[in-house]
């Protein structure tokens, strides 16, 4: 979620240009977008295929903000990305605000995972200029991503298959090549989303470098994502109708009554370009236009109007603008070429053993498209073992949203108990029962993780106490300002 730009400013103006004292190569000044001090760049050459260490090499860039102290602590923070296909270097700006206080003490690092931000990137074009029918139109989407693909595999990292050499194990091999290069003794990683799944691969191959571990909004690396958006955007629907059952008694009503009238012939503005357009809207469409906002509650509390004005009214303005209105900010765009390679390696092709149930709305739209994609994208080896998680060798901390649509608290929970076998005290699950995607931003959530990661002592990091976030309330339903008659 955005933070107040003066944050991150005044931030950044504290920020001190030092040399790293245990780096052991050298960086060079550099700035990044949203930061107006200089902070200190690097770049690592990697092969693109391990089994072949003279074939193509790609490049890994990654940014450090130095620890604002002279006598710094040697474990830094590792950020993980989400998407998957999140550029870590162009969220830096977003992310500082919540790790200020660990930057006093320890370098912050963002590593550009392979295939986003310079890291060899897998960018499709952006589409957020194009009208709406053909951002969300399925037939549309397949188009523009055979085309990427077919672009993509004409990049010298992209020929030969190439695309297969994106996933998440070759990544944190990546990481760990990094974590060398700087010296740095021990991460402590902060993984999000899609970040989560890192850290636990990363935590599986490489267990002694790890210090302290926060996952937040946990995708499991035995998670088959396309499947599980069904039954997960559900949850997350279903709950938004419960909360405002009192405000909004008609809602449930208002949803049946709009996809009962569908297909349809609407017309709407599009929201960045403001031109007016017509196109039919079925059912498909729709789902995907609602799913987006129950990431972000504060999105979510003005669907009960939309629903109603697209119901009521025929007006999908409302709805669409929301859609349009999440993901919008540059940096949060993916690169959908790594996003590709990603989930077809490693939740693809485990598709029809899931044991998820569609949702009664959602259906199996996500699982057909992925497969659709995925039959033509190249796919990256997958280790048995990648699926399977380990006791945590050190203390980790779980967050889930309770209003979750994509990460709910199911899988934070399934993670923690496999983490924690053996010592459960090394493990503690927090919920914030009506936070959505991300509890990081919610309220004393960054001292809270500030908390953990400073105790000198393991037996000091858990338990936290999250009262003062899990007590948050879900925001009321926006209401529509009516002109006066």
């Amino acid at each position: 979620m955005p933070f107040p730009a003066r944050r991150a400013l005044a931030l950044a103006a504290a920020l001190v240009l030092a040399p790293l004292a245990h780096a052991a190569a050298p960086l060079k000044p550099c700035r990044v977008d949203g930061i107006p001090t200089e902070l200190q760049c690097g770049s690592l050459e990697r092969p693109l295929d391990p089994a072949r260490p003279d074939g193509v090499k790609v490049d890994i860039h990654y940014l450090v903000v130095p620890a604002l102290a002279r006598n710094k602590q040697p474990d830094a923070v590792l950020l993980l990305a989400g998407g998957p296909g999140q550029s870590a270097i162009k969220v830096a700006a977003r992310v500082l605000p919540r790790l200020s206080r660990l930057n006093n003490r320890r370098d912050l690092v963002f590593i550009d995972q392979r295939g986003t931000g310079k890291s060899a990137p897998l960018d499709c074009p952006d589409d957020s200029k194009l009208s709406v029918a053909e951002q969300l139109e399925p037939a549309a989407q397949m188009r523009r991503i055979d085309e990427c693909r077919a672009t993509l595999e004409k990049l010298p990292y992209g020929k030969d298959g190439g695309l297969r050499f994106f996933t998440t194990t070759l990544a944190m091999q990546d990481m760990e090549a990094v974590r060398e290069r700087l010296s740095v003794p021990q991460w402590n990683l902060v993984g999000a989303s899609y970040g989560t799944r890192a850290a636990v691969e990363y935590l599986r191959l490489f267990p002694t470098k790890v210090r302290r571990t926060v996952i937040d909004g946990v995708a499991p690396p035995d998670m088959v994502l396309p499947a599980s958006f069904s039954t997960d955007g559900q949850a997350a629907l279903d709950k938004l109708f419960e909360a405002h059952a009192k405000t909004h008694p008609e809602l449930r009503a208002d949803w049946q009554k709009l996809l009962a009238s569908l297909p349809r012939s609407v017309s709407v503005q599009q929201p960045l370009t403001g031109v007016a357009e017509r196109f039919s809207v079925d059912r498909d469409l729709v789902m995907r236009s609602v799913r987006g906002p129950l990431y972000q509650p504060a999105l979510a509390a003005a669907l009960p109007a939309a629903i109603h004005a697209a119901a009521s009214e025929a007006n999908f303005a409302p709805l669409f603008g929301l859609t349009t209105a999440f993901g919008s900010s540059p940096s949060m765009r993916l690169a959908m070429g790594m996003h590709f390679s990603v989930i077809c390696a490693e939740d693809a092709s485990r598709i029809a053993e899931s044991k998820d149930a569609p949702g009664a709305d959602f259906r199996t739209v996500d699982a057909e498209m992925y497969a659709r994609v995925c039959k033509a994208w190249p796919r990256g080896d997958v280790a048995p073992d990648f699926y399977k998680i380990p006791p945590a060798p050190s203390p980790v901390l779980v967050l889930s949203g309770g209003a979750d649509p994509a990460t709910p608290p199911r899988h934070g929970e399934h993670v923690a108990q496999a983490l924690g076998a053996g010592h459960p005290e090394r493990v503690q699950h927090i919920v914030v029962a009506e936070a959505g995607h991300g509890v990081m931003p919610v309220g004393c959530m960054r001292d809270l993780i500030f908390r953990f990661i400073d105790a000198k002592r393991d037996a000091a990091a858990l338990p936290q106490d999250a009262a003062c976030a899990t007590r948050i309330p879900r925001p009321v339903a926006f209401q529509p300002v009516q002109a006066a008659k």
